[in-house]
Parts: C-alpha cells; sequence; structure tokens
C-alpha cells in the first residue's frame, strides 16, 4: 500500500498534462501511485496516459466514456489504496516537495486533513493566496469552505480512511463546487486538522478552456444551487451559507440564465446584505454597468435595491441612480 494516491481526472488536457505528471514524477517524496481518470477525451489525452503507465508502475490509466468531473474523480476513489489521498487537476502542478512535506506533517500531527496555501497562476503572473484556517476544529474549517477558503481538493492531503468509512463521494450531478461538497462533508465530522504554511500546488487560472468554473451555463448554476440546499437542510445555522448564496446570484446575473423576477426571487434573504455588504464595493459598480448594458435586468435590480440603504454607501448611491 502507497503512502500517498494521487488521483488525477483528465479531460482534453493534452496541452498541459506533461506538465502536470512531470511535476509529481520530480517529487522528493517517491512513495505514491498515480491514477489517471481519462474522462472520454477526443485529443490525445488518453494516450498520453497510457504512455505515462507504461513507463512508470506507480501511474495507473483508466479511460471510461464521457461522464463529468465528478464520474471521474469517483472512479479514481475506487482504484486508490494510499494511506493518504490528494487531487490533482491536469491543468495545475506541484512544487518538488509537496508530497515530502505534506506527509511529513499529516504523521507528525497524526491529522487526517493537512491543508496548505496555494499559488494562483494567471495569465503569466503568479500570486500567493494563503488558506489559514480561523481555527482548525472542524466546524470553522467548514464555514471557512463557505467563506474565504478555497475549497479545493488539491491542497489538502486527507486519510483515506475518513471518507471511506462513510462512503463519501461525488455526487454525478455536480459540474461545479464538488470539491466544496466533499471537504465540507468531511468537515461534518470531528476530523483532527492540522495547517501547513506553505504553498506548494500551481492553481492555473488561465491555461484550461474547458473549465466550468469560469463559465456560466445553467448546469453550473444548477449545481451550485444543490449543493446550497444540501447543506441548508443538514446545518444548525444556514446563515453559514449566505456567501454560496450571493455568489450564485451573481453567477445567474452575469449569466442571464433568467430573467428578472427569477433573479430577485434567488434567494432574497440576501440582496440587502449583497448590497450593502462588504462585497458592494467591488461588485456593485460592475452590476450597474451590466444592467444598464441589459435593461431587462434593471427590473430586478431596483426590487433589491428596494430596501432602506443609507444614502452615504455606494448601495445608496445606486439605488438613487435606479430609482430617482
Amino acid at each position: 500500500m502507497p503512502s500517498i494516491s494521487i488521483i488525477c481526472p483528465v479531460y482534453q488536457a493534452e496541452a498541459y498534462l506533461d506538465r502536470c505528471v512531470q511535476s509529481i514524477l520530480a517529487q522528493t517524496f517517491t512513495d505514491f501511485e498515480l491514477v489517471l481518470v481519462d474522462d472520454g477525451s477526443r485529443d490525445r489525452s488518453g494516450e498520453m496516459c497510457d504512455e505515462y503507465a507504461r513507463k512508470d508502475s506507480r501511474i495507473h490509466a483508466y479511460h471510461k466514456p464521457n461522464g463529468g468531473l465528478c464520474s471521474a474523480r469517483n472512479m479514481g476513489l475506487d482504484h486508490i489504496s494510499g494511506e493518504y489521498s490528494v487531487h490533482v487537476d491536469p491543468d495545475d502542478w506541484l512544487e518538488p516537495t509537496m508530497l515530502e512535506e505534506l506527509y511529513a506533517k499529516a504523521k507528525e500531527d497524526d491529522a487526517d486533513m493537512v491543508i496548505c496555501d496555494i499559488f494562483i497562476n494567471r495569465n503569466g503572473k503568479q500570486y500567493y493566496s494563503k488558506q489559514e484556517p480561523e481555527a482548525l476544529d472542524h466546524e470553522t474549517v467548514m464555514k471557512g469552505f463557505f467563506h474565504d477558503l478555497h475549497s479545493a481538493c488539491w491542497n489538502k492531503l486527507v486519510r483515506r480512511s475518513c471518507y471511506t468509512s462513510r462512503g463519501l463521494r461525488f455526487p454525478d450531478k455536480l459540474y461545479i463546487w464538488e470539491d466544496m461538497y466533499f471537504n465540507a462533508s468531511l468537515c461534518m465530522e470531528d476530523i483532527k486538522i492540522v495547517y501547513l504554511n506553505k504553498a506548494f500546488y500551481h492553481y492555473d487560472c488561465s491555461s484550461n478552456p474547458n473549465s466550468l468554473v469560469r463559465t456560466c451555463r445553467p448546469e453550473t448554476v444548477e449545481s451550485q444551487k444543490w449543493v446550497i440546499s444540501h447543506f441548508e437542510h443538514i446545518l444548525s445555522d444556514p446563515s453559514w451559507l449566505d456567501n454560496l448564496k450571493m455568489g450564485t446570484k451573481e453567477r445567474l446575473f452575469y449569466s442571464r440564465l433568467g430573467n428578472g423576477k427569477d433573479l430577485y426571487d434567488l434567494y432574497p434573504e440576501v440582496n440587502e446584505t449583497f448590497l450593502s455588504g462588504s462585497r458592494s464595493s467591488s461588485i456593485v459598480g460592475r452590476w450597474t454597468t451590466h444592467a444598464l448594458r441589459h435593461p431587462s435586468l434593471c427590473g430586478a435590480y431596483r426590487l433589491m435595491l428596494s430596501a432602506e440603504e443609507s444614502a452615504r454607501t455606494l448601495a445608496g448611491k445606486v439605488k438613487r441612480f435606479f430609482i430617482g
């Protein structure tokens, strides 16, 4: 049994898959297995996976008809055997000591989950993103996933028994937020979480044109709504989800997938918070411009601005602009 299992779902990734795999093969920690799951790629990705597997016995390639990211992740879960696991996206890459340092931290603290910082790579520039939770108890970390922490699986080393013992998997119906569902579900239990103050994982935000995270389609909005509904029925304090609700409303607005009433009726309890809270300074101006370009949205925008706000706030200024 290897110490670490790495799951990498692959779809149409021939342009950047080699960068990812080579960064894994360059790891200073060598007791790992890499499971590549080709999700029905039409380019050379599947052939590349088979070639990697022929050259290195630690690499295993599996192929399936295209079924989406969750089904690919689940196939990976079905074929790993490591003590710990981590997920990697094929358009991203790792620093050479990532596995070594995460595993050492996990063993030192007997941890169920190790969280580390990340690098964000966008259009040729690199940014450091700190991912330190406010506290390391499972509830605070789960709340962080709903707010300001990246909920992705790729900067978290997780003890495999934590999810196999509960039969936890990725819901096939999700197109985005599957990582949030998985990691927040893990944190429903009192697992031991530790944090390593260092970045190893490079999250590439610009190379993959197939990324669903950066698209506005009906299935992405429905995925967000499903995740919110799921946890709304579980959490003792549903207000933890307000940030997710505002993000879903924003995605619906920019996608123009619904009419004005749909926009207003989606989580109306956060309308006032969205416009008067800390997000307003960076978002309301963009909302105003977008609404002016698409007059069908102005009615919903007026409704969302119907609550009394201070004339000194940006939301108040926007209200006066629309309502007079």
